[in-house]
């Protein structure tokens, strides 16, 4: 059986870094923690769990950080996990199982990374990382910040979560390297460019960030992907500045570089909704419906558009429209996907007191 060394880099992390490390701690044979400046009592709950805690000095380098931390690592295999990222019960049973089998002339395997929740607990944005890689390949992280693992070899895609729970964010933090870089004359990556796009946006630079995002979609050796979250991301700053048409055409401009998504089939029936067209919403949701979930390994999605978020938008666009049969019809089925849903289960009682009601002046 394999051996696993966990790496972390962690700051301020007291809030979280226990659950992270209960769920991972008879799990690995050793837990390195890389501190980047704690002071809260992030070191003293480390101590805990393990000896093996280093200092870094911040050198605003997030890859030189983690670098360090695989440095120390002794084990056959590296985890890799950030302090708010946690495994679920289910997920720890198939990472202790996976440990037991694992080919040793792996090099990496490939995790899904549970970003957002819905209210209920469920994924609703996975992305892929390579998250167990054989320390004896060297694998260096690289880029600043959004730092990426490359990686090279036999890879094989587990079917395991990573589930993560941001408590604190640091947007202007992230802004501020990527501003120090190209200060210093900096060349950004292509995927560097979209990650600064993304921060320009969080921290409200629209315009800005439009134009990034215009540059990546029409750069032909861009990744498809990028260009699909480019015409996401720049609907939604169009959205903020109030250019409505804008923000319909950036949508549609994701046909030009992959089949109908449903998760971007629903963004489009979302603007009709949002702007009371709901005839239209319909037809869009409709569609997003017959849409089957890509079987391609894509590195980001969001799953609730394949499953109960069509159905709810719709009971409210028919509702909007009067067709109660209908709008019942579809938050029965989001009901048999959330049935302790308190929203939808108010739905259903208002629908059944509604088609009641009408029953009853037919009759």
């Amino acid at each position: 059986m394999i051996t696993i060394s966990l790496c972390m880099i962690v700051k301020n992390e007291e809030q979280v870094l226990s659950r992270c490390l209960d769920t991972v701690k008879d799990l690995v044979d050793e837990i390195i923690i890389v501190d980047t400046g704690s002071t809260d009592r992030t070191k003293e709950i480390a101590a805990n769990y393990t000896t093996h805690i280093f200092h870094f000095d911040w050198i605003d380098d997030f890859s030189a950080a983690r670098n360090y931390s695989f440095r120390h690592a002794a084990g056959d295999y590296i985890l890799w996990l950030d302090a708010d990222d946690w495994l679920q019960e289910s997920d720890q049973e198939k990472f202790k199982a996976l440990k037991q089998t694992l080919d040793p002339n792996v090099d990496s395997v490939c995790m899904d990374y549970y970003v957002a929740f819905d209210p209920l607990g469920q994924p609703t944005a996975v992305i892929k990382r390579n998250r167990l890689v054989k320390r004896s390949r060297q694998f260096q992280w690289h880029d600043p910040v959004h730092e990426q693992l490359e990686v090279e070899g036999r890879i094989i895609f587990a079917d395991i979560a990573v589930s993560h729970g941001r408590v604190h964010t640091n947007t202007e933090r992230n802004l501020s390297i990527y501003e120090g870089l190209l200060a210093q004359g900096g060349i950004l990556s292509s995927r560097q460019l979209l990650q600064y796009a993304m921060e320009l946006t969080a921290n409200g630079y629209y315009e800005k960030a439009i134009g990034i995002y215009q540059t990546i979609i029409s750069d032909p050796t861009s990744y498809f992907e990028d260009k699909l979250q480019s015409c996401d991301r720049m609907a939604h700053c169009n959205h903020e500045l109030g250019n409505k048409e804008q923000e319909l055409q950036s949508l549609l401009k994701t046909f030009n570089y992959d089949i109908p998504r449903a998760d971007y089939v629903c963004r489009i029936a979302y603007y009709f909704q949002e702007n009371s067209d709901f005839e239209k919403a319909v037809c869009w949701y409709q569609l997003a419906l017959k849409l089957e979930k890509p079987k391609k390994r894509l590195f980001g999605m969001n799953t609730m558009a394949w499953t109960w978020f069509p159905h709810l938008q719709l009971v409210a666009c028919y509702g909007k429209l009067g067709q109660l049969e209908q709008a019942y019809e579809h938050n029965e089925i989001a009901l048999s996907y959330a049935p302790n849903d308190p929203n939808v289960l108010n739905n259903k009682k208002l629908l059944e007191a509604a088609l009641r009601k009408r029953r009853s002046e037919d009759a």
